[in-house]
């Protein structure tokens, strides 16, 4: 990895941590019809709600084309499909 990239990475990373170290998960849930909607979506994706109010969810790419699925370390659920 390139310096440019190194810096690229260390500040997403740190923008990221701001965002999310020592925030609690409140809430999870499936987008609803009228959020998929309002994306111009076809597809629903998982909802995370933090203490502070924040939604985080996955999408397809970093231009929000659809909906996305989130991976995990569980042997018995490794995939939050995207429905």
């Amino acid at each position: 990895m390139s310096n440019h990239s190194s810096e690229i990475v260390n500040e997403w990373t740190g923008t990221a941590q701001k965002l999310l170290v020592g925030r609690k998960i409140v809430n999870v849930r499936y987008l609803n019809e009228q959020e998929v909607e309002h994306m111009g979506w076809y597809s629903s994706t998982v909802v995370i709600e933090l203490d502070n109010g924040l939604l985080i969810w996955p999408s397809r790419d970093d231009e929000g084309n659809d909906a996305g699925a989130l991976f995990t370390t569980d042997p018995e659920v490794m995939t939050l499909p995207v429905i």
